[in-house]
């Protein structure tokens, strides 16, 4: 009896999602080149840890999958960027997440690398501005 409770315990727990991908608020510094400004504005994007497993063999013909916390669904915000010259368009869209899951990286639409720039990169050598104060 003692055994069958044990079996039943950890197939419910390998059921249970284990992983914490979900909604998160951030702020990201937006920057066009031709404007010579860079805004800060505040977006929700994925953020969490999802299960992944490594083997402990490592064999050519065994695929390796890890999942990362991405985007099920996004829309895009536009905003008005200040200081653009007259020859450039001063709207920029950027993406919000609107869902999350823990899936494969899509290198064809995400950066997918251990370093990226961040959210909070400004190329220009000037302050950024908050968004909110204009």
């Amino acid at each position: 009896m003692e055994r069958l409770f044990v079996y039943v315990l950890v197939v419910c727990w390998k059921m249970i999602p284990c992983s914490s991908c979900e909604l998160s608020n951030m702020t990201v510094v937006l920057e066009k080149e031709g404007c010579d400004t860079c805004i800060t504005v505040n977006a929700t994007w994925c953020s969490g840890y999802c299960l992944t497993k490594d083997s402990s063999s490592k064999h050519p013909l065994i695929k390796k999958v890890q999942h990362v916390c991405t985007y099920t669904d996004i829309t895009y915000e536009t905003v008005k960027l200040p200081g653009c010259a007259e020859d450039v368009d001063p709207y920029y869209s950027y993406p919000v997440a609107i869902d999350c899951r823990c899936d494969l990286c899509n290198i064809h639409t995400t950066d997918c690398t251990v370093r990226s720039l961040g959210p909070s990169y400004c190329s220009l050598g000037q302050e950024k501005e908050d968004f909110e104060n204009h």
